[in-house]
């Protein structure tokens, strides 16, 4: 077998941007995804630095303004619901807390769906279940269809990545917990956004944060807490995490709560999860290879966990096509390029979990006092450095050949 033919699990963002360089490359690429069809929504993601310069290379920047998300900025609102600090998005660049930008996730994915759906075997509603790699290549075993050979597997399926399982390990071992969990879930409750991302802190490390979606009326609302003890509970059970938010946020009335944690009872595309990074030494075992959150997730506290998707997957797919068949060689040009981008990327903002979900009220006043600050001498020139993080690799300028060959 020919180190042409790849399979990559997971149909986000970074599995169809890899899949499309690979193809360009001139390999044979089919990807699997869980869900029955592209997952449509979604939250806000950011599309900053280096991923631009990534989908503008694909050229796909203009399908990608034409669905994004008109935002203000962030707002941070007290219990009465004035607020009490800002941070416009025009601010740094456009490269701030709130990107120039915003996209849903779903909108990007179908973007890159489209652009790959005629050209790569696209296997929804499946997964993998087992991978036996040998020196000549990678029998795969799927929950429907048959097993099939593969030169190499790509695991670009997200923090609770199957392929890094299989490859590397149990995710309790690879997954740096942060304390925090959130519900991210859509609804049309009249909340009073004036375009504004409006946040609310209450003590106790719990956050409520509600921003405008592409449609008209639509919010695209958060609920997340903080908490010392990691919690167990069945990631597939999704009415004991409802009751377990209510929980948490029982007798928070300020703001916009009680509203959304009636939305939070009913939304249809309810998620619930906890944040964490994964850090490994490397992202390749044999003929297996990580790729974005599912080798180095940076959490959403970062806002860099798009680009590093993208261009995670433009620089593998590059250094593959480049080393004329010889994979161990392009998975470690892989981690050479990309490992200062990384180890930048999953470097947390000041304050980190704490920082985002404060637990005393003077610690949330604390909060607002510090985002007033952000555009002025010397918090700016510390949080211009933070989002710089985005851009800070030198991209390779791959010379993709029409076709990929190996022996």
């Amino acid at each position: 077998m020919t180190n042409t033919e790849i399979l990559i699990s997971g149909g986000g963002i970074a599995g169809p941007a890899l899949a499309y360089w690979l193809h360009r490359a001139g390999f044979s690429v089919t990807l699997v995804e869980r869900a029955p069809a592209p997952r449509p929504g979604g939250q806000t993601v950011d599309l900053r630095g280096a991923g631009r310069t990534v989908v503008t290379r694909m050229g796909l920047m203009e399908q990608v303004r034409a669905r994004t998300v008109e935002q203000r900025g962030l707002a941070l609102v007290n219990t009465a619901g004035r607020t009490t600090a800002t941070v416009p998005e025009d601010a740094f660049g456009g490269e701030g807390i709130i990107s120039e930008i915003e996209i849903l996730r779903g909108d990007l994915a179908d973007v890159l769906h489209q652009a790959t759906r005629h050209d790569v075997e696209y296997l929804f509603d499946d997964s993998v279940t087992d991978l036996r790699q040998d020196e000549h290549g990678v029998t795969v075993t799927f929950e429907k269809a048959a097993p099939r050979r593969f030169a190499l597997v790509v695991g670009a399926d997200g923090l609770h990545s199957v392929v890094r399982r299989l490859a590397f390990g149990p995710e309790q071992q690879l997954v740096r917990p942060l304390g925090l969990y959130n519900a991210w879930f859509t609804t049309t409750e009249p909340l009073q956004l004036d375009g504004w991302y409006k946040m609310f802190n209450a003590p106790g490390g719990l956050v409520a944060a509600a921003r405008p979606g592409r449609l008209p009326g639509e919010v695209k609302a958060s609920l997340s807490f903080r908490t010392a003890e990691p919690l167990g509970y069945d990631r597939r059970d999704t009415a004991a995490q409802r009751e377990l938010l209510a929980r948490r946020f029982a007798g928070v009335g300020g703001w916009e709560v009680p509203a959304l944690l009636r939305a939070m009872r009913t939304a249809p595309d309810f998620t619930f999860d906890p944040m964490g990074q994964v850090h490994l030494d490397s992202w390749s075992r044999g003929r297996t290879v990580l790729l974005g959150d599912a080798g180095y997730c940076a959490t959403p506290l970062t806002g860099l966990g798009t680009s590093l998707a993208l261009v995670g997957a433009y620089v593998l797919a590059g250094e593959l096509a480049a080393a004329a068949g010889d994979h161990h060689a392009a998975f470690r040009a892989y981690d050479r390029t990309m490992r200062p981008y990384v180890d930048q990327a999953q470097e947390l903002p000041p304050g980190g979990a704490k920082g985002y979900a404060p637990s005393s009220a003077l610690a949330i006043r604390l909060r607002a006092a510090s985002m007033r600050s952000m555009t002025r001498w010397p918090m700016r020139t510390i949080l211009a450095a933070q989002f710089a993080k985005a851009g800070n690799i030198a991209l390779p300028d791959y010379r993709l050949p029409s076709a990929a060959r190996a022996a």
